[in-house]
């Protein structure tokens, strides 16, 4: 087994390689690469579909249980407001800039070096390690494409930048197109139904309306408009206007029934859901692993964004290096104290685990 500070100072290095490989979501081949030979040159078995790379633990035994570590090596496209090189690794102290460190680079290579920590050790349960593609975009060939080719999985530990604190429950999303009609008319007489005025009711029932159900952690349902688009001509009055509903759901609602009380609120109105597979989930405070965190001094908390976890049908818990503001902003970073500490705790909360 490599000693920790060698296996801190590898993961620190995979990282600035993959910031230096372009790997926007959909198009993460080469960084793929590069995981996949960090696996196999620290002795892991390593599989590969399209992007996404994942290894099982050499002592696999049907009869144990099996956790997964799940992290993303996709990232979203960098603005014009970098002051740094998002493609380039500039370590300045303790603090690494460059696009992916903090969301969710960090969190990749954290879980990766703890899964070579335990590759030569007798566990209690089986270890899967999974870095896979285009959580970003919610692409369907992210991890649910490969699941199904996975042994059954009891739990995931979904890496995303929380201070290495547990996220325990996680908000769904349904972005919902919205129809309202109305008819053509000519804008100089008082002609036609104006689709645009009609909206205008829709609009305020989606910012006031309150789901019944409440989460002690996550809050209410949220819906926002957040896109309007009518009319084609100034003289015409428009008999068609479109809106774009994003829906965060808390985990007492599927996103099949917070659809379906929307459209017994608004019959006349068209709605269209864009998917309802991205649902919100929960975890027990009790549940061993929630508990384990919590002894080595974890926070826990409901996220209002959400991941991959809303791809996994079995128990998750979201935690990892760094920091969700972080994310997605320009100079992205991660403190390299933050993958450290990430390492450690990742390895202490699986030491001894049983469920």
């Amino acid at each position: 087994m490599l000693e920790l500070a060698i296996l801190k100072k590898k993961a620190v290095d995979l990282l600035c390689q993959l910031i230096e490989t372009q790997s926007f979501s959909g198009e993460e081949d080469k960084t793929a690469d590069i995981i996949f030979n960090f696996l196999t040159d620290h002795g892991a078995t390593a599989h590969r579909q399209n992007n996404n790379v994942w290894s099982i633990h050499p002592g696999f035994d049907e009869n144990k249980k099996t956790i997964l570590l799940n992290s993303h090596h996709d990232t979203v496209k960098f603005g014009s407001s970098w002051t740094y090189d998002a493609l380039k690794a500039t370590i300045e102290g303790d603090k690494l800039v460059g696009l992916g460190s903090n969301d969710a680079g960090a969190s990749a290579v954290s879980l990766l070096a703890t899964y070579i920590n335990f590759l030569n050790e007798d566990l209690p349960f089986n270890l899967i390690v999974a870095i896979t593609a285009e959580e970003e975009s919610s692409g369907e060939l992210n991890v649910a494409s490969i699941l199904p080719n996975l042994p059954k999985i009891d739990l995931g530990i979904v890496g995303e930048p929380t201070q290495m604190d547990i996220a325990i429950a996680e908000r769904g999303l349904v972005v919902m197109d919205v129809t309202v009609k109305g008819k053509t008319g000519h804008a100089a007489r008082n002609e036609g139904i104006n689709a645009i005025s009609e909206a205008v009711e829709v609009i305020n029932w989606f910012h006031t309306y309150q789901f019944q159900k409440i989460s002690d952690m996550l809050g209410p349902v949220k819906m926002t408009v957040t896109q309007i688009n009518a009319g084609k001509q100034h003289n015409v009055v428009p008999d068609e206007c479109n809106l774009v509903v994003d829906c965060r759901v808390n985990e007492l609602y599927s996103n099949q029934e917070v659809v379906d009380i929307i459209k017994d609120n608004l019959p006349k109105v068209d709605i269209i859901a864009r998917s309802l597979r991205l649902n919100s989930s929960r975890i027990s405070e009790n549940h061993p692993i929630v508990q384990k965190g919590i002894e080595l001094g974890c926070m826990t908390y409901g996220s209002p964004t959400m991941s991959d976890q809303a791809m996994m049908n079995f128990e998750t818990v979201k935690m990892g290096p760094g920091d969700s503001a972080r994310s997605h902003t320009p100079d992205e970073y991660i403190y390299l104290s933050e993958i450290e500490h990430g390492i450690e705790r990742y390895i202490s909360l699986l030491n001894g685990f049983s469920f």
